[in-house]
């Protein structure tokens, strides 16, 4: 371009120019100059490009008008990375912000780690990270700004509470965990012993509250950690504390421990050798243990947990806690009015060995051991059939309501027997909980609207020194009412999220063959089974039942 000179100054780290007029043969276009700089040494280096079109301006003008005077400007440099430090206020981590140099040099890890302690940036710093961001800025396009976290605090850790540790199990946990022989065989007959404890035995350990973990930010301040809490033992039935250790719940009577909810009680325990007409009757105001059978037409009735070491055939037991039926039950089923002989009711889990003809009622799961048929079960919990680890039961030509999967080795027969698995009563339940607090929450939500714009009208006003109290009063009631509408929205998002659970936790699963003939329901969405399948599940998802392989 006749008229154009550039050139570095003696440093070479300036960029001048320099604007003849008088040779122009045209005006100066900013985009060629531009080009001419992307060309040779000064290809990458910093351009001000308002210096660069006040220079080309100025030149330009003179052209016009004749003017013979020489533009000098210097419009660019070669300029090092820039080096920024961001920490946010709660001083828990820190950004290195780097602009890629214009032809000039980069920091090294050493100046950049002084430069962070100049920052006061001393604690949690990965030198690995920096070099990271190093190399890109090395590769990336001068003037570009690359930013990464360089440096993390430790956030405090508080101390846990103190913690209770059962010292004994709970009939039902010692029954769905055999025991092993050498060589670590699995012997399903060998329950162990059955957990009756005496006077004074150790029941439940309170260990002592853990005193946290300090923390500290990247400028070094140390963050103070919360200590564990001492918790009050919550005590049950049977129980006190041991006189010689405070950590230490003991037994003061014999009888059958349980734990629930972080509460040990010892149910005074009924043991007899079996239940039928020679001994009569059952019932007992805590754990009933019966070594024996149960005979046809028996009733045991119970507080606490009923454990049965032997058979149970047509009778009629309810249980406080759980049932525990280590061999089977049985009963003869009234084809005409549906009538089941054998029933089972328990306010917790039920657990037989195998069963036929059995009618059960509980709140929690109901497990069998190897096969469960022509039977009806209500449960609030889900149905496993075999083994917890691994379910390789039968389970075929049963009514069951479950609240919870259904899970077995087989479900169904093979001759197309019926089973019919209804999800629907606990979905509808939490759906009837739902709608009655969604509607509650609107209204509440309506009144406390208004309120507000009451509340806020009467705080723009001056409020005469004889109604203060009573705008104390109104404010007071205002807050309570807000904090009440907290609450229930807390509550109305975890029936939500326990509404979208449940329809994740019903399925149901076959880990060897599913049979024609079973039938799955939610409300008005229904499954069947029109052929054999092998190891599958079928669960509910966007509305619809879905069947999947289990490879």
């Amino acid at each position: 371009m006749n008229g154009v000179t550039i050139s570095f100054d003696k440093s070479r780290t300036y960029i001048n120019i320099q604007l003849d007029p008088s040779l122009f043969d045209a005006d100066i276009n900013i985009s060629d100059i531009r080009a001419e700089l992307e060309r040779g040494e000064t290809s990458g280096l910093y351009v001000s490009e308002k210096s660069l079109k006040s220079a080309c301006d100025t030149a330009n003008h003179y052209f016009k008008t004749g003017d013979k005077t020489i533009v000098r400007e210097r419009i660019g440099e070669r300029k090092n990375a820039e080096v920024e430090f961001r920490i946010p206020e709660d001083n828990m981590s820190a950004n290195l912000v780097l602009t890629a140099p214009y032809g000039g040099k980069l920091p090294s890890i050493g100046s950049i780690m002084s430069l962070a302690m100049k920052s006061k940036i001393v604690k949690g710093i990965s030198t690995k990270r920096i070099k990271t961001l190093l190399f890109q800025a090395k590769q990336a396009k001068s003037g570009n700004i690359l930013e990464d976290t360089i440096a993390k605090g430790l956030p405090p850790r508080n101390g846990k509470n103190s913690k209770f540790i059962p010292l004994v199990p709970n009939a039902l946990e010692r029954i769905l965990k055999p025991q092993t022989q050498a060589g670590e065989r699995v012997d399903m007959r060998n329950l162990g012993e059955v957990i009756c404890v005496k006077v004074d035995t150790p029941v439940l350990k309170r260990t002592a509250p853990t005193k946290g973990r300090t923390g500290f930010d990247v400028k070094g301040n140390k963050l103070p950690s919360v200590p564990g809490e001492w918790l009050d033992f919550k005590m049950g039935s049977g129980t006190v504390v041991s006189d010689s250790d405070s950590n230490l719940l003991v037994s003061s009577i014999s009888g059958m421990p349980k734990y629930r909810d972080q509460i040990m009680n010892i149910d005074d325990t009924f043991i007899c050798t079996g239940v039928n007409v020679g001994s009569g009757h059952v019932n007992y105001d805590g754990a009933v243990l019966v070594n024996g059978d149960v005979t046809e037409k028996m009733q045991i009735k119970a507080s606490g947990d009923v454990t049965i070491n032997g058979f149970v055939e047509s009778a009629f037991i309810e249980s406080g806690g759980d049932i525990i039926i280590t061999e089977g039950a049985m009963g003869k089923v009234n084809d005409n009015d549906g009538e089941y002989h054998c029933k089972l009711v328990a306010a917790g889990s039920i657990h037989v060995q195998h069963g036929q003809g059995v009618e059960v009622q509980c709140k929690g799961d109901v497990t069998v051991g190897r096969q469960l048929a022509y039977s009806r079960l209500r449960c609030g919990g889900a149905v496993i059939v075999g083994q917890l680890d691994n379910p390789m039961g039968n389970l075929f030509a049963c009514d069951i309501i479950s609240q919870g999967r259904v899970e077995a080795g087989t479900l169904g027969a093979v001759s197309g027997s019926t089973l019919k698995i209804d999800f629907s009563p606990g979905f509808n339940l939490l759906l009837e909980r739902k709608d009655g607090l969604d509607e509650l929450l609107k209204q509440i939500r309506e009144n406390n609207s208004k309120h507000k714009e009451k509340i806020d009208l009467l705080k723009s006003k001056k409020v005469p020194k004889e109604l203060k109290q009573k705008m104390t009063d109104a404010l007071e009631l205002f807050n309570n009412e807000t904090a009440l509408l907290e609450w229930i929205e807390g509550k109305a998002s975890e029936i939500k999220g326990a509404k979208e659970s449940y329809q994740s936790d019903v399925k149901l699963i076959a880990n060897k063959r599913l049979y024609p003939g079973v039938t799955a329901k939610l409300n008005n969405r229904n499954w069947r089974s029109e052929r054999e399948y092998n190891r599958s599940q079928i669960r509910y998802d966007a509305h619809q039942w879905h069947y999947d392989p289990i490879v």
